[in-house]
């Protein structure tokens, strides 16, 4: 065989149909804006909505997570074994996981959208920025070469920061959308030079040979192998707001779109870790004594940061809310880098708590963004002392809320949320880190005392006329509280079936 003929690649369609969908709908609702009368808009949203509800009925074909594309055409035969070159797209279980989490995560936030599409933002631009993030987020965690990687977080990250800068007219939003941009460029560009620096060394961008290429490299190429593998992780960090690297979030999410702060606290965050992930366990693992006990101090500094932070929110300023969403997901941010750094003194099956902690908490935080959206058409300063008293006045959505603020504290009858935790603080135990293990005692102690706080609010009698106002809310607002308070109370019921869902052969 020639060596023109080995760079034929194979296309399997039915592999990349979810993240193909996905960009194909955002196509159609771009074009279909042009169209359509203004009255008319809002029904570019169910069109939306349709298209992520398809991609996501797309996964099932593909759940025996045994599916690949994008591969070299076989380049050797021995011993009648045929050898190929590495895959750029892996449909894996790893793959599924993520992206079952991706397009749900992005359906729910379009189920927010509606009512502000049809109030105060343009419909077509935003759904065919969404989508096109969302294809995006969906193509990530399927990437097993460097280019692939860097294109779809390019391709997840760029409409995002016009999502934050839609609101026109609004000074937050545009500054938000700056602090954004310039964050994620800057983490783009440390995060090229590095994958740059690894390529020269290695010859190769797909991670399953950059791992067998790495023990290899020539002693004069050692320091720039180094130099590229710490430039990726770098660029990662930012993208998953570890401490130092998070400073944009409380302005980003607090200046953002509701429904667009709820994505990015979600799928943006998913997206991150997906890519550090596959950097480190897939490509890096013989640079574990490098990325580990970064990654570990990461994650100490990170929860920390995130919780005192989200402890010393004023609960009368304007946007407190948000801003406290913010800052516990920045908090959640380092409890899930803990099993990506005891993955490097232990297993790669460490990662699967990373993956079910995600689940769990993409669940509970979009429905606790939802109950926020729900109480913020009333209440449009987004105060947490908005939330006083809103049990006399809408049981339901306050029985909800409490619900998701315990399970992001870890407490019953948040069992997902407990269950979650104590699968992370175990992941610590097992890899030897008790240091790690004791500063997550100390931080879920301290992130207790700002949920219960919230927590309690929702119960107290309200003290003014317009806190016992009564309004209807928005069918697909309420939607999206009643599918998130479902799953999570399933889940609470059978906790095991995320952690066995999430790890099962994932790699």
């Amino acid at each position: 065989m020639t060596a023109d003929a080995s760079l034929v690649q194979s296309v399997d369609w039915a592999t990349i149909a979810p993240p193909t969908l996905t960009a194909l709908v955002a196509l159609g609702v771009l074009v279909a804006d042009l169209f359509l009368p203004a009255a008319r808009k809002q029904l570019l949203g169910w069109i939306s909505l349709a298209g992520l509800a398809a991609a996501l009925v797309l996964l099932l074909p593909l759940r025996a997570g045994d599916r690949a594309t994008f591969c070299l055409t076989p380049v050797a035969q021995t011993a009648g074994r045929v050898q190929t070159a590495g895959c750029s797209y892996t449909a894996d279980h790893f793959t599924l996981v993520i992206q079952l989490l991706v397009l749900g995560g992005a359906l729910l936030t379009g189920l927010l959208s509606l009512p502000a599409t049809r109030e105060k933002l343009p419909a077509g631009e935003y759904w065919f920025l969404l989508l096109s993030s969302a294809a995006g987020a969906a193509l990530l965690p399927a990437a097993r070469d460097l280019a692939t990687l860097v294109v779809a977080l390019e391709v997840a990250s760029l409409p995002a920061f016009a999502l934050v800068g839609l609101k026109r007219g609004d000074r937050r939003s545009g500054e938000a959308a700056l602090k954004f941009f310039l964050s994620s460029v800057t983490a783009t560009a440390v995060t090229l030079l590095g994958a740059s620096f690894v390529y020269a060394a290695t010859g190769t961008l797909h991670l399953t040979e950059i791992a067998a290429r790495l023990d290899e490299v020539p002693g004069p190429f050692q320091t720039l192998t180094q130099t590229g593998v710490a430039l990726t992780l770098v660029g990662f960090a930012f993208k998953v707001a570890a401490v130092p690297f998070h400073f944009w979030v409380p302005d980003t999410y607090s200046g953002a779109p509701l429904p667009v702060a709820a994505y990015l606290s979600v799928v943006g965050k998913a997206v991150g870790f997906t890519g550090l992930i596959l950097v480190t366990v897939v490509a890096f693992p013989s640079y574990a004594d490098v990325w580990g006990p970064a990654i570990a101090v990461l994650a100490a500094l990170t929860m920390t940061a995130g919780n005192v932070a989200a402890l010393r929110q004023d609960p009368t300023r304007e946007r407190s809310a948000v801003r406290l969403l913010a800052w516990s997901s920045v908090a959640q941010a380092g409890y899930l880098l803990v099993p990506i750094g005891a993955a490097a003194y232990s297993s790669d099956e460490q990662v699967g708590a990373t993956v079910a902690y995600a689940l769990m908490y993409a669940v509970v935080n979009l429905g606790a963004f939802a109950v926020v959206a729900l109480v913020a058409r009333t209440h449009p300063g987004k105060r947490i002392t908005d939330h006083a008293g809103l049990y006399a006045t809408s049981p339901a959505a306050a029985l909800a809320l409490a619900f998701f603020l315990l399970n992001l504290a870890g407490l019953p009858p948040g069992i997902i949320g407990l269950f979650a935790k104590v699968t992370v603080f175990s992941s610590a135990v097992d890899a030897g880190l008790g240091w790690l293990a004791v500063v997550m005692g100390v931080n879920v102690v301290i992130g207790l005392a700002y949920y219960l706080r919230w927590t309690a609010l929702l119960f107290r009698t309200p003290q003014d006329a317009i806190a016992t106002e009564r309004r209807r809310a928005p069918a697909p607002v309420t939607l999206a509280i009643v599918l998130t308070a479902v799953v999570g109370a399933v889940l609470s019921g059978y906790p095991q079936f995320v952690l066995r869902f999430a790890t099962t052969g994932l790699f």
